[in-house]
C-alpha cells in the first residue's frame, strides 16, 4: 500500500495529450492507503465530512487515493434523494441536476451513432408543439439551444429571446433533451442508458428513477441514481477522452470535447456541462461571475453540478477526479473551500511513494 500524499505529489504536472491515457480502472477496493497521517489531508478531509458530505473520492492517475462514506445528515430535503446504501456502504443517490452532464454525453454518443444532429431543429425530433412559441419562432430552436441553455423559452415553454442569444438555467426545457433521445433513438432512457453508458462503462450503481411526488414541480420528472464509485467511472471515462476504465469506447473524442466549447451567451458553460475557464459568465442562478466560476481551481477544470452540491470535479491538467455527494453545505462558498484546500493537498511538498506493511 501507498502513502495518499506521496501518491498525490509525484503525480502533480501529470496533464493530458492528444491521445487518451492507457484505460485505467478505478479500484472497487478501499482507500489506498490509511488517511490523516498528515495535516493538510486531514485538513482536507475534516471540512469535508463537516459539510453533509455523504461520499467524497479523489482519483489521481485512475487510482483511487480517497474513497470516504459518512452517515446521512438529518435532512428532509436530502432524504428525498436518497435510495438506500450501496454494498460498498455509499448512497445510492438522487444527483440532481448533474444528470445533465450525463444526458449531455449521451447525446454525444447518438450524434456518434448519426442519430441526432445539435445543429437541426427540436421539432425535426419530438414534432411541433412542444413549446408555447409560434411556429416560426419554434422552428428556430435547435437542438443545440436545448444543451446550451439558451432556447430563448422561459420555464413555461413560453418564447422571450431569440434562440442562441441569452443563457438561461432551464431545468424544464432541459428535459425536453431526454424526450430527444428517446425518439431519436426508438429506445427507452433506461435502455439507450445501460447499452450505451453503464453497461459498457462497468458503471453497476446506476439507473434512472421515477422522482417521488415532492419532486414534481421541477419540470424534470425522472432522476438519474447513482453512487460517488461510478460517478467517478464516468469521470475517469472523461479523463480519458471516452475511453471507459476496461478500454473500450464510450464516445469519439471529437464529440466529448463538443461538449466543453464554451457557448456564444456563456463562456461558464458548455454542453449541460460548467467550464472553469472563462473569465467572466452567467451562474445557474443568472448571477454574472467576472472571474473563474471557482478562483482557486485550475482553469482547465469542467464540472457536474448539482443541487445540494453535488459534484464530479474533472482536471485533466491534473489528471484529477474529485466526487462529492450528500446534502446541502453549509458553507456558502463550499467550491472555492474545498478546492483551496485539495489545491494544498495536490500542491505540497513532493514525498516519494513508500510501500507500508
Amino acid at each position: 500500500m501507498r502513502h495518499w500524499r506521496g501518491l498525490l505529489a509525484t503525480a502533480i504536472g501529470v496533464a493530458l495529450t492528444a491521445c487518451a491515457p492507457a484505460a485505467v480502472g478505478v479500484p472497487a477496493g478501499s482507500p489506498a492507503t490509511p488517511i490523516g497521517q498528515d495535516d493538510v489531508v486531514r485538513d482536507l478531509l475534516d471540512y469535508v465530512r463537516s459539510q453533509n458530505t455523504t461520499g467524497f473520492i479523489v482519483v489521481r492517475g485512475g487510482k483511487t487515493l480517497v474513497e470516504e462514506n459518512w452517515p446521512a445528515p438529518e435532512d428532509p430535503t436530502f432524504a428525498i434523494f436518497r435510495y438506500g446504501p450501496t454494498n460498498s456502504g455509499a448512497l445510492f443517490e438522487d444527483v440532481a441536476s448533474q444528470q445533465k452532464s450525463f444526458i449531455a454525453v449521451l447525446t454525444a454518443v447518438a450524434t456518434d451513432k448519426s442519430l441526432i444532429d445539435v445543429d437541426r431543429p427540436v421539432s425535426d425530433y419530438i414534432g411541433a408543439g412542444w413549446s408555447k412559441a409560434a411556429p416560426e419562432q419554434e422552428r428556430r430552436i435547435r437542438v443545440i439551444h436545448i444543451l446550451q441553455m439558451n432556447s430563448g423559452l422561459d420555464e413555461k415553454f413560453a418564447y422571450v429571446a431569440p434562440p442562441g442569444t441569452k443563457f438561461f438555467y432551464n431545468t424544464p426545457v432541459y428535459a425536453v433533451s431526454k424526450r430527444i433521445l428517446v425518439a431519436a433513438s426508438k429506445l427507452s432512457l433506461e435502455q439507450l442508458t445501460q447499452d450505451w453508458l453503464t453497461g459498457p462503462a462497468g458503471m453497476t450503481e446506476t439507473d434512472w428513477r421515477q422522482r417521488p411526488a415532492a419532486l414534481a414541480g421541477v419540470g424534470n420528472n425522472t432522476g438519474f441514481v447513482t453512487s460517488p464509485r461510478d460517478t467517478a467511472r464516468f469521470g475517469q471515462m472523461i479523463l480519458n477522452g471516452g475511453v471507459a476504465s476496461n478500454g473500450k469506447r464510450i464516445v469519439s473524442a471529437a464529440n466529448l470535447a463538443a461538449l466543453f466549447a464554451p457557448s456564444p451567451s456563456n463562456s461558464a458553460y458548455g454542453r449541460l456541462w460548467w467550464l472553469n475557464g472563462g473569465e467572466g459568465g452567467v451562474r445557474a442562478d443568472g448571477r454574472p461571475s467576472t472571474g473563474r466560476l471557482i478562483p482557486a481551481a485550475p482553469a482547465d477544470l469542467v464540472a457536474a453540478f448539482g443541487f445540494l452540491d453535488r459534484r464530479l470535479y474533472i482536471v485533466p491538467s491534473l489528471d484529477l477526479v474529485v466526487v462529492r455527494t450528500g446534502a446541502d453545505a453549509p458553507d456558502a462558498d463550499f467550491d472555492q473551500q474545498l478546492w483551496l484546500r485539495l489545491a494544498r493537498a495536490v500542491g505540497g511538498e513532493s514525498v516519494a511513494p513508500q510501500d507500508t506493511p
